[in-house]
This record gives structure tokens, C-alpha cells and sequence, in this order.
């Protein structure tokens, strides 16, 4: 189905073309790009309501502002739809978030007009200022511009940049995307604060006026730009002296406006062009602009797969038999079931709870479940403060995201053996979201931490087990449950009967499974790779081939009495993994090989020391190996091997 752009929108290919029409001709190119993108999107996929926000936005900047020179920043990079049409990726758009195609979210490598790498949140301001901060000391007069949204503006890290920027002397432009939404709506001061300054009537108006008269006032000896900023900075004072948080870091404040007026956006920037120093315009979107349905449900339209453009029906598969549970799903219910038992278990996410399903803990039990916003560091050390009082509490973040709360771990968690439950989302190969988002990395830097365990469950059944171990007060150390993105492989594990039919049962810690019995080759997974690793299992019997299959459940400790059966027995071992092969499961298994004098040919399956770029699950695994066919395909190879070896 070929997708046309709108009569203006189709001559535009780089800002060049864009800065040749009228300002009267940008409504238009505001139109044609916003239906473009609900044109790619439903049919193809993507992130949706973030882009259709910042239209006006996007074509302004690139009206005003002399890109690629001048540096813009996206934050969240799902914004940046816009952008990127409007950038000579116009005619590429479709292939958006597919395997070998654009990313979906701002790449350097990607185009020019991508300055900055943009997957996780908050980072724009920092990266800003420092390009702005170089241009100073190089003498070029470019501008840097960050644009922050989506939440972003909670995140610890854009506080520490604005709190430099107040006093680097840098010329840029902060520009505020105020939306009231992440991916679920924002909580927390923060958000009220800018809700009272977008409807505070008084100020605005009195702002406005001083404002056009300071315009109008000559700028010399008698009055000089100093003395008109303390004239405004006296004046918020007086009508909303809640309106001096960004002034008080001394970022001059601009704002709000409407972030859909294209003309009044269009004037403003021009103006903020002219004035130099570290400032921030504050304007006001609504997520999911022009479409109605993702104005009205901006959470479900924030990323809904294909659906109907008329109708608004989102395309669902259909199939004949009952389909598995996401694994998020069986954590959110597993959540409500434990803690309907234990009263001191608490939920903490940092801004995930539909994408994580804390979200039904959340609308069950608001007092013992919470998004603390985008801000992971803070989500795990309150969840440490409430350990030292004796409170079970599971923390649910993505694993890409744990990243940024690394030092909280070691710091705040394990070295006080704090028993806090890291419930890490979204582990291996996310797909689409690309490699800012894979989970490749928690089992290699967690396993290294001391009083640390480390479990990643092989289905819906093992996780539910983990969850309920972590919670019981035999458990005195901190520990990781690790699990993928999407559907389990137990149909037959649904939410209303679950607890009836897969009771909860213990699992010692350290303490793997031994699946299957076998000859010449064993077979050491860790997590849900085990099921890949069953699936090759099966393919290859008729080829004569019989692995062992072991589900080693946890990384940290290692089973070591199992290891010592293996090593006893066979001499080639393959171990399977969705994280890291350096350094991760498949690693710790060679430690241990090497520190007992055990001899046997190892061969580590799992996402290579490279990065892996975006596409379907499925795709990806297929990439780099690890499905079943490129497991079957390494036990025939070890198996020929052997055989050889055995003729010779």
C-alpha cells in the first residue's frame, strides 16, 4: 500500500525546502505532516500520540533555526517523528522501527540532523549544553536547542543539567514540551507546579504585558537589559512566586504558549534567537493532537500497533486456542496475589506501570503500589529506605533502564544486604525500540555484585515461583528476577485460574532444574532461552543427536553441584543466554570449569559484544543465533565433531 504525502509536504526534503514557503503555507505543511504520520503509522506501526503533539513544534524549529548547524536535540526520541520526515527521510518513513530500516528514535549514524542519540529519557539538556558550551569555546554562533517532553523533565538528570546551564554562560534554548504525559500521565510536585503555571491566568497576563512593553522600551544607558530582566524576575514574583523554580536556576523563563499555534511559535523562536544565555521556553501540547481517539486515551494511543485510521480500530491477532500471558501480566496479578497474603509487600516502578503491569497492584491497592516518575536512581533507593523497615518491596524496572541506577544498587541496596526484589522487565531483545532499550547487559553487571542473587525464570509458572521466594522472610538478600518482553509459552496459565492451578511453590536458591538426560552434549540455559533450547532439542532427535537439557534458574549463585555432574559427564557443553556474552552466564559457568580443573569444550550462545540494531524479536534471536534453528545447527556441528573424533 503506497502511502502519498500531502501536495507540500511531498516537495519538502531537507529545512532548505521548508524555509522557501510562506509563514501562511506552514498550517498547511502542519496538516499534511500531521495526517502522514497517521497515515505510516497505522499501517506500519510506531509510536504515535508523542509526534502528533510536537507538529507544530517540529516545523517551526526547522523554520527558524539553520539545521543541521544549529544543534537540536530530541528528548523523548519518540517525538522526532516530525522531525525526521521533514529531515530527507520523508520517502524512507515507512520502514520506521523495522528490521534494517530508520530507528525510531534520533540516530547519529542515521542522518546529520540527528545530533544527539535519543532512546532513554532526560538527556537532552546535558547533551545541549555541552554542545553549547564547545561552540563557545570554538567561537561559532550556533544555537543548541533541547527539546524535553514526555515526562522527561521528572528525571533526576535534566535537574543537574539546569542547574549547570544556570551558570555555564551558554547560549541555548531549553524548550519545555509540556504534555502532561510519559508514556502514563506524569505524577508527582513537578507536574502540579507546571499545571499552576499554565492556568494561572493572572500571571500570564501580567507576563504578556511587561513582556510587549519591554519590547517596546529602548534598550541603552538609561535602560539596559540587566534592569528589564529584574523587571520581569520582580514581577513573577509579585503575581506567582511559584514561578520562580526555572528563574531561580537562572534560566530566563518564556512561557507558557500554545505549542499548536505554528505562527505564535514561529514569532517566539525568532525573538529567542536574539537573546542570548541559557533559556526555556515552556509550552504547552496535548499527545496525540488532531487524531481524537489518542487525545482522549493518550496512554493505549502512545504506541498502539496497526489499526484502522477511520475507525480507530487497533488490530488485534486472532487465534483459535488460547494464547500464553504476557510475562508482565503474570508479574502484575502475581503482584495482587502475594500481596493480598503479605501485607508488607509494596510495588515501586519509575513511570512503567501499563508497560510493566504494575498498573493493576496500582488501581487494587494505591497505598501499597506506586509510579514514582521517570526517575529509576530514586526508585531504587526508596525502595531501599523501605527495606530498612521491614517492607518486601518489588521493583519493577526495565533492564535497559536499570542502567541509570546502577550505583543505587551496589550502594544502597547490596552492600547494606537490603532484601529488595528487582523485578527487571524487558530483559533480552526488546525488538523494534532497538539497542537503546535491549535488555542485553543486567546479567554481566549484576552478577558481579556482591550479596546480589541473580534468577531468570524459563516460564510464567518459574516466575510466579521467584516471586513468591523473593517475598519470604527466609530471604534476607537482595535479588533479581529477570524476565523477556511479551507472551510466556503456558496457555494454560491465565489469570482467573492460575492460582488454583499452579500453586506456589519454593525455590532454593541456587538450585537449577534438570530437564532431560542425555548423551555427549549438555545443554546449560539460562531463562527463557531454555525454551528455544527445547525446541532445537526436538529438531534435532531425528538427526540421533540427545542433549542434556539443564535450566540453571539462577546465574548468581551458580548450582554448583549441578555443574559438577555436567563437567563429570559430558565433555561438550553449550550454554544459552539472552543477555551479554561477555562477562554474563555463560562466563560464570567457564569461571567455575576453570576453578575446579574441569577440561570440556564450551561453546557460549547468547547477543554478541556488538551492538544489535532494531527489528522483530524473532528476526533478532534469528540474527545472532540463539533461536531454535541456530541452536540445532550448533548441536549438529559439536555433534559431527564428536563423531569425528570418535572415527578418527
Amino acid at each position: 500500500m503506497e502511502l502519498t504525502p500531502g501536495t507540500l509536504l511531498k516537495t519538502i526534503d531537507s529545512p532548505a525546502d521548508l524555509k522557501k514557503l510562506s509563514r501562511e503555507e506552514l498550517h498547511q505543511v502542519c496538516e499534511e505532516l500531521r495526517q502522514y504520520i497517521v497515515d505510516i503509522v497505522s499501517v506500519h506501526g510506531g509510536h504515535f500520540g508523542a509526534s502528533l503533539g510536537v507538529v507544530e513544534l517540529s516545523v517551526a524549529l526547522h523554520y527558524v533555526y539553520n539545521t543541521p548547524y544549529d544543534q537540536l536535540v530530541w528528548d523523548v526520541g519518540h517525538q522526532a517523528y516530525g522531525h525526521k520526515i521533514l529531515t530527507g527521510r520523508r520517502d524512507n518513513f515507512p520502514s520506521n522501527r523495522k528490521y534494517k530500516g530508520l530507528s525510531g528514535f534520533p540516530k547519529r549514524s542515521e542522518s546529520e540532523y540527528d545530533t544527539f542519540g535519543v532512546g532513554h529519557s532526560s538527556t537532552s539538556i546535558s547533551a545541549a549544553l555541552g554542545m553549547a558550551m564547545a561552540a563557545k569555546y570554538k567561537g561559532e554562533k550556533r544555537k543548541s536547542i533541547a527539546v524535553i517532553g514526555d515526562g522527561a523533565m521528572t528525571a533526576g538528570l535534566a535537574f543537574e543539567a539546569m542547574n549547570h546551564a544556570g551558570v555555564a554562560d551558554a547560549d541555548m534554548l531549553v524548550i519545555l514540551n509540556d504534555n502532561c504525559m510519559s508514556i502514563d500521565p506524569n505524577v508527582g510536585a513537578l507536574k502540579e507546579y507546571l499545571t499552576d503555571i499554565t492556568t494561572s491566568q493572572t500571571y500570564n497576563k501580567v507576563k504578556d504585558e511587561v513582556w510587549n512593553l519591554l519590547g517596546k522600551l529602548p534598550v541603552g544607558k538609561s535602560f539596559s537589559r540587566s534592569m528589564a530582566h529584574k523587571l520581569t524576575e520582580g514581577v513573577k514574583g509579585m503575581v506567582n512566586s511559584k514561578a520562580n523554580l526555572f528563574e531561580s536556576l537562572k534560566l530566563r523563563y518564556f512561557g507558557p504558549i500554545d505549542g499548536h499555534n505554528i505562527t505564535k511559535l514561529v514569532d517566539t523562536l525568532q525573538d529567542l534567537k536574539n537573546i542570548p544565555g541559557p533559556k526555556i521556553l515552556h509550552i504547552v501540547t496535548v499527545k496525540g493532537k488532531g487524531y481524537d481517539l489518542a487525545e482522549k486515551d493518550q496512554t493505549l494511543w502512545h504506541a498502539p500497533g496497526l489499526f484502522d485510521k477511520v475507525t480507530g480500530e487497533i488490530q488485534k491477532k486472532k487465534f483459535d486456542l488460547p494464547q500464553p500471558m504476557k510475562y508482565q501480566d503474570v508479574f502484575g496479578y502475581t503482584m495482587i496475589e502475594l500481596a493480598e497474603k503479605n501485607k508488607k509487600i509494596f510495588g515501586i516502578t519509575p513511570a512503567m506501570p501499563s508497560g510493566s503491569s504494575l498498573k493493576y497492584m496500582m488501581e487494587k491497592m494505591p497505598d501499597r503500589a506506586f509510579d514514582v516518575g521517570i526517575a529509576e536512581q530514586h526508585a531504587v533507593t526508596v525502595s531501599a529506605g523501605m527495606a530498612t523497615q521491614g517492607m518486601k518491596v518489588f521493583c519493577n524496572i526495565y533492564s535497559s533502564f536499570m542502567q541509570r541506577a546502577y550505583d543505587m544498587v551496589v550502594h544502597d541496596v547490596a552492600i547494606q544486604k537490603l532484601p529488595v526484589v528487582f523485578c527487571l522487565d524487558r530483559a533480552g531483545l526488546v525488538g523494534e525500540d532497538g539497542p537503546t532499550h535491549h535488555g542485553c547487559y543486567d546479567i554481566a553487571f549484576m552478577r558481579c555484585i556482591p550479596n546480589l542473587i541473580v534468577s531468570a525464570p524459563m516460564n510464567e509458572r518459574e516466575l510466579r515461583n521467584m516471586m513468591y521466594t523473593s517475598q519470604l522472610d527466609s530471604l534476607n538478600l537482595p535479588i533479581v528476577i529477570r524476565y523477556p518482553r511479551g507472551e510466556g509459552v503456558m496457555p494454560d496459565l491465565q489469570k482467573d485460574t492460575m492460582a488454583d492451578k499452579y500453586p506456589f511453590e519454593e525455590i532454593q536458591i541456587g538450585k537449577g532444574r534438570k530437564l532431560k538426560d542425555g548423551e555427549n552434549i549438555a545443554i546449560l540455559s539460562f531463562g527463557h532461552p531454555g525454551n528455544f533450547a527445547a525446541a532445537a532439542i526436538r529438531d534435532v532427535k531425528a538427526d540421533g543427536i540427545n542433549p542434556a537439557h539443564y535450566d540453571m534458574r539462577f546465574a548468581k549463585p551458580l548450582d554448583e553441584a549441578m555443574l559438577h555432574e555436567v563437567f563429570a559427564k559430558f565433555d561438550k557443553i553449550i550454554t544459552i543466554e539472552d543477555g551479554t556474552v561477555v562477562g554474563g552466564f555463560g562466563t560464570a559457568v567457564l569461571e567455575f570449569m576453570n576453578a575446579h580443573g574441569y577440561k570440556a569444550d564450551v561453546k557460549i550462545l547468547g547477543i554478541p559484544d556488538r551492538l544489535v540494531e532494531h527489528g522483530s524479536p524473532k528476526q533478532l534471536y534469528d540474527e545472532i543465533g540463539i533461536d531454535a534453528n541456530g541452536i540445532a545447527e550448533v548441536l549438529r556441528e559439536m555433534s559431527s565433531v564428536s563423531v569425528a573424533q570418535l572415527v578418527k
